[in-house]
């Protein structure tokens, strides 16, 4: 397992950030690798996110110092959204069929996980959110059918998106992971604008299924004294909870969220008026 540590940042201080620091401090720029579970910690409610994508092998997955624990899910559960081919999730002895777009909630006090691809050549994506946990929930599937689903936006804002909640208390129970995918509609390129901020909660963008030569300008930093940061294909975005989390695509793409904090109301957000934005 690999695990890079990223450290909280004061929203005074990024303010002086220059455009590297600016990716530095926020930005995860390679998120898979073959036959690695490649993972970032952030000090921000000490969420983890990454990649895992096994392709010549299973990736088993292991801890290191960092965590303190004997086994990764000892204190933690984790969410994973698979964006690439057909895969399988082994945990504690059970096989679970994890198609694309399927979603799995891991409880705390599971003690061996692995992770496979069906097809070498067509490998599974497992997108992969962990945040510390107080009380073991059961583990469970959440395919996109069973997603919560929640129609926003319009063609005339191009913003009209669908919402699909995985982790969210209306579907599977969670100590403080929520998580889910939203999509875009063709023609729409905005995601989450008007924007909010939450500040109970930090969240994470992973931004995917952009074509090779489409970005999205990610929109971050308090209110009055927003920055912006150029996202690629298959990358993240690390947002602090005194941050905006707001993007604007040069096309159709698809972006997983995951929250973790003080609560798991998905309504609970402080929102920012449009003529406040600077």
């Amino acid at each position: 397992m690999r695990l890079e540590t990223r450290y909280s940042t004061h929203p005074e201080d990024s303010k002086h950030y220059t455009t590297e620091e600016i990716r530095d401090h926020y930005l995860v720029e390679e998120v898979f690798m073959a036959d690695e579970a490649n993972f970032v910690y952030s000090h921000n409610d000490r969420i983890i996110a990454g990649g895992i994508m096994p392709v010549n092998e299973s990736v088993i997955l292991g801890v290191g110092r960092e965590l303190g624990v004997e086994f990764f899910f000892q204190r933690r559960e984790g969410g994973i959204i698979n964006i690439g081919g057909a895969g399988q999730v082994k945990v504690d002895g059970e096989l679970f069929d994890i198609g694309q777009h399927d979603g799995l909630y891991i409880g705390m006090g599971t003690k061996d996980v692995e992770f496979l691809s069906k097809d070498k050549n067509d490998p599974a994506k497992f997108y992969f959110n962990s945040a510390p946990a107080h009380h073991s929930f059961p583990t469970r599937i959440i395919t996109l059918e069973q997603a919560n689903k929640v129609h926003l936006g319009s063609v005339e804002n191009l913003n009209k998106r669908t919402i699909h909640q995985y982790v969210h208390p209306a579907v599977c129970e969670s100590c403080q992971l929520v998580m889910g995918m939203t999509r875009l509609e063709e023609g729409s390129v905005w995601n989450t604008m008007p924007c909010h901020t939450h500040e109970r909660r930090m969240e994470v963008y992973f931004y995917f299924n952009l074509h090779e030569n489409d970005k999205v300008f990610h929109m971050m930093g308090q209110p009055q004294e927003t920055r912006h940061i150029v996202v690629s294909n298959e990358q993240a975005i690390i947002s602090p909870s005194w941050s905006i989390h707001s993007g604007v695509g040069t096309g159709k793409y698809t972006f997983i969220w995951g929250m973790c904090g003080e609560n798991i109301e998905f309504t609970d957000m402080d929102h920012v008026d449009m003529q406040d934005l600077r």
